[in-house]
């Protein structure tokens, strides 16, 4: 029988209980890096399933091994985010989330319960790993300075060395059945920006008395906006965004203090280091010569995400084989960030996309929403995948 084979009998008989595993996890989410009890659960099923683990690594992060015939030979690791995030879910599901204002709308369960799922089936089948595979479940991948930052300072990737590692994220636009691909860079690094203007208020009908930080925080985002136009390679994404601006004056007051935030991302550590100077020049320039005082602070995120070319090359084969061709599809770069970052920074990664849409059954929210859900048989398929992949 073809090891895809076996590995899908595995996987659909596992599908029950990665039901059960999703579902207790969804109902019980906790926020990044204070995931005790999730840590304790994940904990409980490894010990179920005697599979060796270390737990309280990086807080509540765990690193499981499975040994195959000759576990020093390579290793190859798995890795799963388990936080959740501050907000309220409005699903009404029998394990819609009972904690107050915190929701799996990221998939983390899903991630978790597929790498779990992964593991058990690697176990049964470790007489036919050459090697050994390190099963990460990573704390805070939503929460500066991330999860992964800590595991691997903590030397998550070695003893035994890590060879390659490989990662899913759920995607509701995919559909279930489906999965995507990106080889090269994929996922842009993200910075926090905090700037704050800071000058003499007064009566919105004098405005020659005061130094109205309003119109210069307006011209502040006008101006921020020529890093990416006109400093920025333009074969490099670059993206400057402010989401937040608070000025609490009143109609007839203007306010002493501006307050904006927002994020910066790009595809180049070079080039992003020295926009960070840029936005100190263009910050403290402006307010200077409009009469006002500037803070800026700019908290380094996450690094871009690259997808080695030939392990990920390797992962398409093998989903297609598992899958089926027409099952495998292509992704773009995003803009968006994800902490999986670190890691592809160290060793050659491969973070792809698990589908987990169906339109027919209206699941199709996108993640970081409180309506977020997913075709739950996506579990097996995700758990018999990973394992395929990490096998082969």
């Amino acid at each position: 029988m073809p090891l895809s084979t076996t590995i899908q009998q595995h996987a659909n008989s596992l599908a029950p209980y990665l039901l059960g595993v999703r579902r207790h996890l969804h109902k019980y989410p906790e926020l990044s890096f204070i995931e005790h009890n999730t840590s304790a659960y994940i904990q409980e099923q490894l010990t179920t399933h005697n599979i060796e683990f270390t737990a309280g690594i990086a807080g509540t992060g765990i690193v499981a091994i499975i040994k195959g015939n000759n576990p020093n030979s390579k290793c190859v690791a798995l890795r799963a985010d388990i936080d959740a995030l501050p907000i309220q879910e409005l699903n009404t599901a029998p394990y819609t989330s009972v904690n107050a204002g915190i929701m799996h709308a990221c998939g983390h369960d899903v991630h978790t319960t597929c790498t779990l799922g992964a593991a058990i089936i690697l176990n049964t089948l470790k007489d036919k790993l050459e090697g050994s595979v390190k099963i990460l479940f990573q704390p805070g991948e939503e929460k500066l300075p991330g999860g992964a930052s800590l595991m691997i300072n903590e030397g998550v990737l070695h003893n035994p060395s890590v060879a390659s590692i490989i990662g899913q994220h759920v995607q509701n636009s995919i559909p279930v059945g489906k999965v995507g691909f990106c080889k090269g860079m994929y996922m842009a690094s993200t910075d926090e920006l905090y700037i704050t203007l800071t000058s003499k208020g007064g009566h919105g009908a004098m405005p020659h008395l005061t130094t109205d930080v309003v119109v210069v925080a307006a011209q502040l985002i006008l101006a921020l906006q020529t890093i990416t136009s006109r400093n920025a390679n333009p074969i490099v994404p670059t993206v400057l965004s402010i989401g937040k601006m608070q000025a609490l004056g009143a109609t007839n007051v203007l306010p002493t203090q501006v307050v904006m935030e927002g994020t910066f991302r790009t595809f180049d550590e070079t080039w992003r280091t020295q926009a960070h100077t840029r936005i100190h020049q263009i910050v403290n320039g402006i307010a200077h010569s409009m009469n006002c005082e500037a803070d800026v602070r700019i908290e380094k995120g996450y690094p871009f995400l690259i997808n080695d070319a030939m392990l990920t090359e390797a992962c398409i084969t093998k989903a297609k084989q598992y899958l089926g061709e027409d099952n495998v599809l292509p992704q773009d770069m995003r803009m968006t960030a994800e902490d999986f970052a670190y890691y592809s920074q160290h060793v050659p990664a491969c973070f792809y996309r698990l589908g987990t849409g169906n339109a027919s059954k209206g699941i199709s929210a996108n993640v970081h929403t409180p309506n977020f859900d997913i075709d739950e048989d996506a579990l097996a398929i995700g758990a018999g995948l990973m394992a395929y992949m990490c096998i082969e």
